[in-house]
């Protein structure tokens, strides 16, 4: 596999380069490029299978570089300061990325996963929904990739209406199309929305989003009536936490 590491900062590209050397045989690193334009030409010529790649660039962004290409020839890691607006924007995209300071295992990791790509995989949708979701503007629209069985399927959060855990799988159900069984937990998704007020975990199996509740029966946890007609139980552990959050709704 052949990666080119994108990051103007020198110490980022060494630490880089040092891990994938020493953890990652199968790799080979062709080029580390300090900016946009000598990025592109590196990638013109050398054809890497995955990009490091940083987001403040010199010269622009990493999405300017990508949206050189049409379509997107090689895998992306993007790389980021901690920005938890970002790195959810990242999640909900279901792109990869790692954090500075780097741990060796992230970046082992995210070697692992990336896979040399293939014409039509998908990226241009995950980049384009990531840029929308990065938008400011966007906190009340934005859409979050949901993998399946048969690829990935982007949604509106704002449309959720509940979260069901299956085993290693987690339905999900919308206020305007059919539920979609997601190849990732409940907790993956617990984590990744917590950032709205109006999702809550109340049940190890149910999470539920509070605009779509229509009913609350009390009870030992009691349960709730969503809007499309489900009962979903509230645990007794979770039904203060349950209430306080109802009663900001």
């Amino acid at each position: 596999m052949k990666i080119l590491i994108v990051d103007d900062e020198r110490n980022s590209q060494l630490a880089l380069e040092q891990v994938i050397e020493e953890y990652c045989p199968e790799t080979n690193i062709i080029g580390m490029a300090n900016s946009i334009s000598e990025a592109y030409s590196i990638i013109k010529k050398e054809a890497p299978d995955l990009l490091f790649l940083d987001i403040e660039m010199p010269g622009g962004t990493g999405f300017d570089l990508l949206k050189k290409f049409q379509p997107i020839p090689f895998e992306v890691v993007f790389v980021t300061g901690y920005d938890k607006y970002a790195i959810n924007a990242i999640k909900f995209s279901c792109l990869d990325y790692i954090l500075k300071p780097f741990a060796i295992q992230e970046i082992v990791d995210a070697v692992k996963k990336a896979k040399p790509t293939k014409k039509g995989n998908g990226i241009e949708r995950k980049i384009d929904n990531l840029i929308s979701n990065l938008n400011p503007s966007s906190t009340n629209s934005r859409r979050i990739g949901l993998p399946t069985q048969f690829g990935l399927e982007f949604v509106a959060v704002n449309q959720i209406v509940r979260l069901v855990a299956e085993g290693p799988y987690t339905s999900i159900f919308f206020t305007d199309q059919k539920p979609i069984l997601c190849t990732r937990i409940l907790k993956d998704f617990e984590t990744m929305l917590e950032e709205y007020a109006s999702f809550i975990r109340v049940h190890r199996k149910y999470m539920i989003n509070l605009n779509f509740i229509k009913k609350y029966h009390k009870g030992e946890g009691g349960f709730v009536v969503m809007v499309d007609g489900s009962n979903v139980d509230v645990s007794r552990r979770k039904k203060e936490e349950f209430l306080k959050r109802l009663n900001r709704i």
